[in-house]
């Protein structure tokens, strides 16, 4: 394994001026810009993300805004981003913040577990770029190019390991260091290589800031198991297709009969039994909600009049 000292020096030095210019990333961004930044981010690709994020903090800048703000207006707001429970998520952690910490995203990330929806990543990733406390923070790009740089591996694969999670608290920096900077800057700038120049499908080897340094080019580049490929599932006829189809007609914001809403779906191959569980199960999920056959956004159906 590389000594990461090195490593440190030359991967943050290359990301001060091969960063990405993106909002949540500047000094005047709130530390509420950034908590939503990192929900967003999640499995959603950055192209994606901004203009969402961007229209997210002009509706609701605070947590007392999101916190107040109708479920069916974020959820329309919340689009095509994908697993639109995140939303919920992300108003009843704002809910929390109000209720338990005045209106403002907390700095500890012990306080930022306890929120709603908050786990093991997210809450690092908020202490680290929105307060600077040096957590250790991994996502996939930084997983893939700890295993490459690091370890030799060529992918990490799908599963974050307990032998994954120890090499990233080895090669993290002393949080001593710059009270923290160096840490969280590194965090960054691994992301960043991840995202642009390590990528899992075409790495661009020749750009590389720490080829000279890298276990997996000093190993000759070797091809992956089919365990670290750990391919996902198709998207074309899964449930999470027809999830989506149905809260895109649902994001219209006019309430469809339920037999209507699950035959222009388009979506051919899908099953009325699929179509019926997948509906029932945004329903469960409350990102729907339904009164007799209407079914609408929440808070999108009138009340039905008494007799």
């Amino acid at each position: 394994m590389p000594d990461p000292e090195p490593v440190h020096h030359r991967l943050t030095q290359w990301y001060r001026h091969a960063q990405r210019d993106l909002p949540w990333r500047r000094e005047d961004c709130s530390a509420w810009g950034v908590f939503v930044s990192e929900v967003m981010l999640q499995q959603t690709p950055v192209q994606r993300v901004l203009p969402r994020w961007q229209e997210w903090m002009r509706r609701w800048p605070t947590p007392a805004d999101c916190a107040a703000a109708g479920t069916a207006e974020l959820l329309q707001v919340w689009d095509r981003l994908g697993y639109p429970r995140r939303a919920l998520r992300l108003q009843q952690a704002a809910a929390a913040m109000v209720e338990r910490h005045g209106g403002e995203v907390p700095a500890d990330p012990d306080l930022l577990r306890a929120l709603p929806g908050v786990g093991e990543y997210t809450a690092a990733a908020v202490a680290c770029f929105a307060f600077g406390v040096p957590e250790v923070v991994v996502d996939t790009n930084i997983r893939r190019v700890h295993a490459r740089v690091f370890a030799g591996d060529p992918l990490p694969g799908k599963t974050y390991t307990a032998q994954q999670r120890r090499l990233a608290r080895d090669v993290f920096p002393d949080p001593e260091i710059d009270d923290g900077g160096l840490a969280c800057t590194w965090n960054i700038a691994a992301m960043e290589l991840g995202a642009l120049v390590c990528t899992a499908a075409s790495p661009d080897c020749a750009r590389c800031p720490v080829a000279q340094l890298c276990a997996w080019r000093a190993a000759g580049y070797p091809e992956p198991t089919e365990q670290q490929r750990g391919r996902g599932q198709p998207w074309a006829g899964t449930d999470r297709q027809v999830r989506g189809r149905i809260m895109a007609v649902l994001r219209q914001g006019v309430p469809v009969p339920r037999s209507e809403l699950l035959a222009q779906l388009g979506l051919p191959s899908a099953s009325a039994e699929q179509r019926a569980r997948c509906l029932d199960s945004l329903l469960s999920d409350g990102l729907a909600e339904t009164d007799g056959e209407q079914v609408a956004l929440p808070g999108s159906l009138e009340p039905a009049a008494s007799a």
